[in-house]
């Protein structure tokens, strides 16, 4: 498969832990447009303040770098079950949510759900699926890494509860003993593609196999770990070496995140279809993405580099 035989989607990556080279690549691989969920750090965040500043970054600063590398960039709002259970910080952080939640660009509220399962994530957990039913969100799933099958059932669970379609919930990290309860129900199947833990793109292949394209989408959640920015058109290459059909690629690597996060009226596909052209001389709040290099500025959809 050639870099750009065909296009691909990344609904779920933390472009804030990568670099400028990423989006690089990541183009001339195909991916065109990224959803970035706003997540933990890797260290507790100790005031809202913190929050602010990282949801601001992520549907600003990350949405102007991703454009001069010629990737369209959405994200999701949320309170991650991480540092829900900071309770003090948690009730300042849902003050900020309805701020941002409406900001162009998001398309769903996440990622949020359970990581403990304590008591103070299910409380958050219900206010921020509250706050979705409220605004008519997308809602975004993570089910942990712990008691997964658990976790995920008890998800769908509280998503029913509060009145939720389950057309409008993505659920996400699953694996092979969650998939099956998930499509069941209704609610959208996504698997991360994270090296070494959470679901291989072998594994991956043979959940395609199993179980068709319907409702199904491949994401890299590439973040600060050891994961790979490329997991999503490197699976769709497997996918097809192992005899999986382009139409059953497509739907998993592309159309059905479209399908499913277009739902939020923020994310159509013309807005890659009929980019502006790149101009890397742009500035945002008076910042480039440049860093002492020659900037690339296109008359076309073609790069030119401009000494």
């Amino acid at each position: 498969m050639s870099n750009n035989s065909r296009m691909f989607i990344d609904p779920h990556i933390h472009m804030s832990s990568r670099t400028s080279y990423d989006y690089l690549v990541m183009r001339e691989y195909g991916i065109v447009a990224v959803i970035e969920p706003s997540f933990w750090l890797g260290q507790p965040r100790t005031n809202a303040g913190s929050f602010k500043d990282y949801y601001s970054s992520i549907v600003g600063w990350e949405r102007f770098r991703a454009s001069q590398f010629g990737i369209k960039h959405y994200c999701t709002i949320g309170l991650n079950p991480k540092e829900a259970n900071n309770e003090a910080l948690a009730e300042e952080v849902m003050e900020l949510l309805p701020l941002y939640a409406c900001k162009e660009g998001v398309v769903a509220i996440g990622e949020i759900g359970y990581d403990d399962m304590t008591p103070a994530e299910d409380k958050y957990f219900r206010l921020q699926l509250e706050l979705a039913k409220e605004l008519d969100m997308v809602v975004l799933i993570h089910t942990p890494h712990r008691n997964k099958k658990a976790g995920t059932s008890r998800s769908m669970d509280r998503c029913i509860e509060h009145g939720l379609d389950p057309a409008q919930v993505i659920i996400d990290h699953n694996n092979e003993e969650t998939v099956e309860e998930v499509l069941n129900r209704g609610f959208w199947a996504a698997f991360t593609i994270y090296p070494q833990t959470k679901m291989g793109n072998a594994r991956m292949v043979e959940i395609v196999r199993q179980y068709g394209c319907d409702r199904v989408i491949v994401d890299s959640s590439a973040d600060w770990g050891v994961s790979d920015p490329l997991a999503v058109p490197k699976t769709a290459q497997l996918m097809l070496e192992r005899g999986i059909s382009e139409e059953y690629v497509r739907a998993v690597c592309y159309e059905n995140a479209l399908k499913a996060y277009s739902q939020s009226g923020q994310m159509k596909e013309a807005d890659w279809l009929e980019p502006l052209p790149i101009d890397q001389r742009e500035l945002f709040n008076g910042n480039s993405v440049l860093r002492g290099q020659s900037p690339v500025v296109e008359s076309n959809r073609d790069f030119a580099l401009i000494e």
